[in-house]
């Protein structure tokens, strides 16, 4: 049974156009987030699901270079581009992290999936989003392969196929939901912001790297070394709190049934 990793990533980001590769500790940001990502320890192919678009080439460019799989699909309908790189890659099970996490820690990674496939009978989908404890870009979610495909033949709703999984959580009656949530009944997910929307979150995580990546041949530091690294350098979280608890989800509270006005704020750029 394979398991397929599918990092969607695109240079045409509509708030900071190009951000995956903008350079990080020496290396395209993207390179630094894949070698944290093959830094987990259970099984899975990685595939950098990309678009058709031209300005996409130097994304495949650096997958071949990292030695990993890629795909080229619609610019904006993730879900197909998920869909179509799990049957070029005859996965099993797709998970599903983006490009924008580029300090995932690779534990985290680990920790979801071996929840899944520990209680695979149980469950549809299972991530650790749904509710979010997590610090903000350490989002794993988990499906089987056929179902995904169901949800590509059904899916109608622009936000499910230009997000992808939607289509699972929204219906909670209809699919088995599970949730990883952080440790120590810890809720982060509101208060620490690791994602990459903004250049004031570039420059956080260019901070962290600077303070935190131990080279090459270094083992990727982890969540909880982010954590006290933040609680040492308060000048370092300041770089990017004003975006704490900004999420996609804050332009969609109408049509979004489980999610709740409490999950997302609002944040200084709307």
């Amino acid at each position: 049974m394979k398991t397929l990793v599918v990092v969607q990533a695109r240079m045409g980001s509509s708030r900071l156009p190009g951000k995956v590769m903008l350079p990080l500790a020496g290396a395209p940001l993207l390179q630094r987030m894949i070698e944290r990502v093959v830094a987990a320890k259970t099984p899975f192919e990685v595939c950098v699901a990309t678009s058709t678009e031209p300005l996409d080439d130097a994304i495949v460019e650096l997958a071949d270079k990292a030695g990993v799989r890629w795909h080229r699909g619609d610019p904006l309908d993730c879900l197909k581009r998920h869909v179509t790189a799990a049957d070029e890659a005859g996965a099993d099970y797709v998970v599903k992290i983006p490009s924008d996490c580029p300090l995932i820690d690779p534990a985290v990674i680990d920790e979801v999936l071996s929840f899944y496939f520990a209680n695979e009978a149980s469950f549809d989908f299972v991530s650790n989003l749904h509710p979010p404890t997590w610090p903000d870009g350490n989002d794993v979610e988990i499906v089987p392969a056929e179902l995904l495909r169901l949800a590509d033949r059904e899916a109608s709703r622009q936000l499910e196929r230009e997000h992808t999984t939607p289509f699972f959580w929204e219906q909670p009656a209809r699919f088995r939901i599970g949730n990883v949530r952080c440790g120590g009944g810890k809720d982060l997910s509101m208060s620490h912001r690791f994602t990459i929307d903004y250049p004031d979150d570039y420059r956080f995580i260019s901070a962290v790297f600077d303070a935190l990546y131990r080279g090459d041949a270094g083992a990727p530091f982890s969540l909880d070394d982010i954590l006290s690294l933040v609680e040492k350098r308060p000048d370092i979280r300041a770089l990017n709190e004003k975006y704490a608890g900004v999420s996609w989800y804050r332009n969609h509270l109408q049509d979004l049934s489980t999610i709740t006005p409490e999950m997302t704020r609002t944040g200084p750029s709307s």
